[in-house]
């Protein structure tokens, strides 16, 4: 018997050592493509995030920036941020779309026939780490990206690291400009779905972006010397033609995500009371836009308070008004906005306004306005921006305040940034919710996923006790 089981083993190693030796033959792909051109890459980053954030910012940063609710599945809008529905876990997709990037980027740097990618890979890796940070606060990113060189568990880095250290948002925006700047290569940028290849307009949108990160810290850092060189350097977006802005499509597959989604799914986002209250107060015509009116009176437009508990509330939706064609029926018109002028134009009049540029904040501000009406194809009349309270400090009112709220009406495909933008300045003044699940306080960050805590524990929990234990109302570092 021994005698067999001996023979049998050799037949299994010759047979393992044969396996071994074509193992690599057999199991690959022979027209599977093994490495990626670098202007799909970019065409994979700029849309998949287009994609993925107008998504999310629809069904739940618009939820967190109250300028819709949702009167079903709505955990998330009662302010139970780690029991996401329908969205409200950027983290993965944000971290796939930085390898990609990462990829990209190294690719720029060492093949000289690839060049003219670094600059863009440079701005769209500063880009997806302020959209990180700016959720999230401290989060893997000196460590991060790194699994081929075999660190799987990235410490966490502190946001004004992240911000302001080596290879950071700041830095990476400096270098980018002076990369695309000293380009002489006649490779042209081929992938690029925002600007067509247009490296001044990359390097437009760099200076762009560096001056809403540094308004951004601005209550922690004295940044004003670097605003004001931006700002009189005069390289950024102005004009609405030099947005950075995706526009979809009206059918799959490069279309609004929420256009084409069960017509239940899409109907349980309705508008809040509000963005209700604000709209109906400026007398603002976006308001058709945005919203639709009541199914039960064509002339009535009408929110609900956010975070209402289904179980306990019996509403009529024919009473509330659902959100607008633009985001369904005329979704082809819809642009995902990166950074665009009215934007620019509101963060230059903030800054305007506190003195760290000396430039006219009232013009600033109404350009700002002009341009956010023109972006949603909306009629400007001559009166709204000359009679309160959409006119500028006009009966005692806040300018922040009347800046900041009309950039949060301008962003709602951005949702997120309304409510990140919320808590940076206060504005506009959101409602305590109707049955909050978070002690009656408005979030001030999203929670570290439930994964970080399974895959990178240790550096999860160092993390997660510099936040009272990863608490969605323990502030960023600029928020404090």
């Amino acid at each position: 018997m021994k005698k067999y089981i001996a023979h049998l083993s050799v037949i299994v190693l010759v047979m393992l050592g044969s396996c071994t030796n074509d193992f690599e033959k057999i199991n690959v792909n022979p027209v599977a493509p093994v490495d990626v051109q670098p202007e799909l890459l970019l065409r994979k980053v700029l849309f998949d995030y287009a994609d993925q954030m107008s998504y999310e910012g629809f069904v739940a940063g618009n939820l967190l920036g109250q300028l819709f609710t949702a009167i079903d599945f709505n955990l998330f809008d009662r302010h139970s941020l780690t029991e996401a529905q329908y969205g409200g876990n950027p983290w993965l997709f944000l971290y796939e779309n930085l390898r990609d990037n990462e990829i990209l980027l190294t690719k720029s740097r060492s093949n000289p026939a690839y060049a003219v990618y670094e600059g863009p890979a440079l701005i769209y890796k500063a880009y997806l780490t302020g959209v990180l940070t700016d959720l999230y606060g401290d989060v893997p990113y000196s460590q991060s990206l790194k699994g081929k060189e075999g660190n799987v568990t990235p410490v966490y880095d502190a946001q004004r690291d992240i911000y302001l250290g080596k290879d950071g948002i700041i830095e990476n925006l400096t270098k980018a400009v002076n990369v695309i700047s000293a380009y002489k290569g006649a490779q042209a940028l081929q992938g690029d779905i925002i600007f067509g290849g247009n490296l001044s307009a990359w390097r437009k949108l760099a200076n762009s972006l560096k001056f809403k990160y540094l308004m951004r810290l601005s209550a922690q850092e004295n940044v004003a010397a670097e605003l004001a060189k931006i700002y009189a350097g005069g390289d950024y977006i102005k004009l609405p033609s030099e947005n950075a802005a995706y526009q979809f499509t009206a059918s799959q597959p490069n279309n609004f995500r929420m256009s084409t989604a069960r017509v239940g799914d899409f109907n349980l986002f309705i508008m809040s009371e509000t963005v209700e209250e604000i709209l109906t107060k400026l007398n603002d015509p976006r308001r058709q836009i945005f919203f639709r009116p009541t199914a039960n009176n064509a002339n009535v437009y009408k929110g609900l308070l956010n975070g209402p508990d289904a179980s306990k509330l019996s509403i009529s939706v024919g009473n509330y008004s659902f959100a607008g064609r633009i985001f369904r029926e005329e979704a082809g018109k819809l642009k995902a906005n990166f950074l665009t002028s009215f934007e620019v134009n509101f963060l230059m009049a903030e800054a305007a306004e506190k003195g760290f540029i000396a430039a006219d904040a009232k013009q600033l501000y109404e350009t700002g306005v002009t341009q956010a009406f023109e972006y949603w194809g909306a009629t400007l009349l001559d009166t709204y921006l000359k009679t309160a309270p959409a006119a500028y400090k006009q009966n005692g009112a806040n300018p922040l305040e009347q800046i900041i709220t009309q950039k949060w009406l301008a962003n709602i495909i951005n949702g997120y940034e309304g409510w990140i933008e919320y808590r940076r300045t206060g504005f506009p003044k959101l409602k305590t919710i109707s049955a909050s699940l978070n002690q009656n306080l408005i979030p001030v960050r999203l929670p570290y996923p439930t994964t970080e805590d399974a895959l990178n524990n240790a550096n999860f929990r160092t993390a997660a006790s510099k936040t009272n234990n990863n608490s969605v109302n323990s502030p960023v570092w600029w928020d404090k």
